[in-house]
């Protein structure tokens, strides 16, 4: 008996340890995923935390001593107006719905002597500190947050001795059109990518791992076709059955848009126009192209749909962790980080939804995802010359 079980052992641990496909997919994809997704997870929310390339842009008045001792304590420099200038503090708050200052601070005139004198059982009014702000940008959150942190603790010491933001006074200066460029740039471009890369998967292993397995692929290829056209016609049809899957699907996603964010999702057809949707267009299908290549190369590897499945699977992470850098907000970098793949599809979706689009940026992602599927494509026509690819068991 022991002899048997040990015998039916070796020969599973032979066929498991000798398949270098089955060995990888087991054993090194899920400690290999799982790093990569932790480290782009990490290094993201690091980048969310940090301060970003410039310094906060941040503007006082009236500002008392005990509060630029702590200003200095943080490392947050700022410009200071000595006395409270309302035409001045106008063109501040114009600046900061613009993005082009991060926060405008007024305190009220002889803000330490009226702390110091107020009395909580008075059932007077604090004193008031005003914070203006823009929620749609990333560094004007953070220093609001950041003085609203500096000013609960130093309002704890004084048992509640005055307010922050007291009034029905607007101090979110954010433009409801930022707001909602904002909201759909942080998600639709996630949407999109598992949407376009889903509908690929659905499609492009059965169209050539499934023929492979099924045995019909290696009857096309003893037919006087091209192994060139072969290729590029599955490619093409590919593209097409996962374009119509991605437009429904997408379809659904901005229909759904006003139910899910009221209002705002009823401004769509004023903010977005039809330039932007026909560039968002030409984004999706040069994406799409481009999954269809990665995928069609896969499954030109393997000898079954349930292996190239497998294969696509770090390709899918990767995709998917890709798609999440969008909501972390568009990429300030130069040009050359619109040669990614992916990544440069993400971003220029990003920047659609954002009103930050440049068109040069959108040129050279549909460019170069060209560049790539013909590269793919051309791998793929060569694989199907190998008849070790094609004929493998």
């Amino acid at each position: 008996m022991k002899s048997s079980i040990w015998t039916v052992m070796k020969k599973e641990l032979s066929r498991f340890f000798g398949d270098r496909r089955i060995l990888f997919s087991s054993v090194l994809l899920p400690g290999l995923m799982i790093y990569v997704m932790y480290t782009f997870m990490g290094s993201a929310i690091g980048n969310m935390a940090g301060t970003g390339e410039r310094a906060l842009s941040i503007t006082a008045m009236e500002i008392p001593p005990s509060m630029t001792a702590m200003l200095q304590e943080r490392g947050l420099s700022y410009e200071s107006f000595a006395h409270y200038d309302q035409d001045e503090a106008d063109r501040r708050k114009e600046k900061i719905t613009a993005k082009e200052l991060d926060l405008l601070m007024v305190f009220p005139a002889n803000f330490d002597g009226m702390v110091a004198e107020y009395d909580i059982g008075s059932g007077a009014a604090a004193p008031n500190v005003q914070l203006y702000y823009n929620s749609a940008s990333g560094s004007s959150a953070q220093a609001y947050s950041q003085a609203v942190a500096m000013l609960d603790f130093y309002e704890s010491s004084l048992a509640n001795k005055f307010d922050v933001n007291n009034g029905q006074e607007t101090f979110d200066l954010a433009s409801e059109k930022d707001v909602s460029g904002q909201m759909f740039s942080s998600m639709m471009p996630l949407l999109l990518t598992i949407f376009l890369f889903s509908g690929c998967l659905a499609i492009a292993p059965e169209s050539i791992a499934g023929e492979k397995e099924r045995g019909t692929l290696s009857t096309l290829l003893v037919t006087p076709l091209r192994r060139s056209e072969l290729a590029l016609g599955k490619i093409f049809a590919i593209t097409i059955v996962a374009v119509c899957s991605a437009v429904s699907s997408t379809l659904g996603t901005i229909l759904s848009l006003p139910k899910l964010f009221g209002s705002s999702g009823e401004q769509l057809d004023v903010f977005y126009t039809t330039g932007d949707y026909l560039l968002l267009a030409v984004v999706i299908l040069s994406t799409v192209l481009l999954f269809v290549s990665m995928i069609s190369i896969f499954s030109a590897l393997a000898r079954s749909v349930k292996e190239a499945q497998t294969y696509v699977l770090p390709l899918m992470v990767v995709v998917m962790l890709v798609g999440i850098s969008g909501m972390f907000g568009h990429a300030s970098g130069g040009a050359l980080l619109y040669l990614i793949p992916v990544y440069n599809s993400v971003q220029c979706m990003s920047g659609i939804f954002s009103f930050e689009l440049s068109r040069v940026h959108v040129m050279i992602t549909v460019i170069s995802n060209l560049v790539y599927c013909g590269i793919l494509a051309f791998v793929l026509t060569r694989m199907f010359h190998s008849e070790k690819v094609m004929f493998a068991r």
